[in-house]
Parts: structure tokens; C-alpha cells; sequence
């Protein structure tokens, strides 16, 4: 039944991709952390939006709403941008490089989120938000992908092909 109702949702039992928009809300309270033979479910706590301006300003607003700690992250021309300010905390990612290379920095972003005890990681629109490498990322470390399943799928595909 829980399988089913997983289904449903868009989330796959064995993974860490969670759906928006439907079920973001949801998504929030519970975190899906898969064992070998088990499912549990603990809730979300925090989450780093790996994005700038208004999108990110929306999830940490749904995330005051929810009672959810919300981070940051920022280039250094960004360093007075607003979404820095709405945000519980911020943190600095790709010193010396130009705002888009550090918003793509992959590395830069997990660092932080390990860091700094974060749950899940919202990529925003653009950017990371489409970028399968980037929510697989985010799964091997831990942490929960806050995204569009066809990020999973795509990196998916994209691992079968590299292997033919």
C-alpha cells in the first residue's frame, strides 16, 4: 500500500526524488531515507535552495510557513541580493568565480549542505533544476533531491548509455 501511495506521489520506494508541486507539502514534512529493508520516514528540517532571486525567495517563504530551516547560498556579487536576507542562513559558494559557475558548482553546493546538517536541497528553476548529475549528487550524499523526477530518469538513461 505504502508503495502504491508512493506511486502515486511520483516517488519511487528506492530513491530520494521528491516531486513539486503536488506533492512538495508533503515532501516537506517527510523525508524518505530508503534502508536495505526498510523504509522510515523523519522529517525535514532543513533545506538549502541551490538558486537566487524570487524562486528561491518563494521556498524559503513556504519554508517559514512550514517551520523549516532555510539556507542560502550565494555568489559574491550576489552577497547583498535579497535572497540572502530572507533565507534562516546564507553561505558563500564559488569564491573567485563569475555568479552563473558558482551557482553550478556542484561540489561547492554539497559541501555546504553537509556543512551545515541540511536535509534536502531545492534546486530552483534553471541552473541545477534539470541536471540529473546534479540530483545524483545530492542522493549519494545523503541528501534528499527536491525536483523533478526527470532528473532521476534522465541520469538513469544516461547511465545505461554511457555502459553500451
Amino acid at each position: 500500500m505504502l508503495t502504491a501511495h508512493l506511486g502515486r506521489l511520483g516517488i519511487s520506494a528506492s530513491q530520494h526524488v521528491v516531486c513539486t508541486k503536488r506533492s512538495l507539502a508533503w515532501a516537506i514534512r517527510h523525508m524518505q531515507v530508503s534502508h536495505a529493508s526498510s523504509i522510515e520516514y523523519k522529517p525535514i528540517k532543513s533545506i538549502l535552495v541551490a538558486n537566487r532571486g524570487e524562486i528561491a525567495i518563494r521556498v524559503f517563504r513556504a519554508c517559514t510557513e512550514l517551520g523549516i530551516r532555510s539556507v542560502a547560498v550565494y555568489s559574491e556579487q550576489d552577497k547583498m541580493h535579497m535572497h540572502r536576507q530572507k533565507a534562516d542562513e546564507s553561505y558563500l559558494i564559488g569564491k573567485g568565480l563569475p555568479p552563473v559557475e558558482a551557482y553550478l558548482s556542484i561540489p561547492e553546493i554539497i559541501r555546504v549542505a553537509k556543512e551545515n546538517n541540511v536535509d534536502a536541497i531545492h534546486p530552483g528553476y534553471g541552473f541545477l533544476s534539470e541536471r540529473s548529475d546534479f540530483a545524483q549528487a545530492c542522493l549519494d550524499n545523503g541528501l534528499s533531491f527536491i525536483g523533478l523526477p526527470k532528473c532521476q530518469k534522465d541520469g538513469a538513461r544516461a547511465a545505461r548509455q554511457t555502459a553500451l
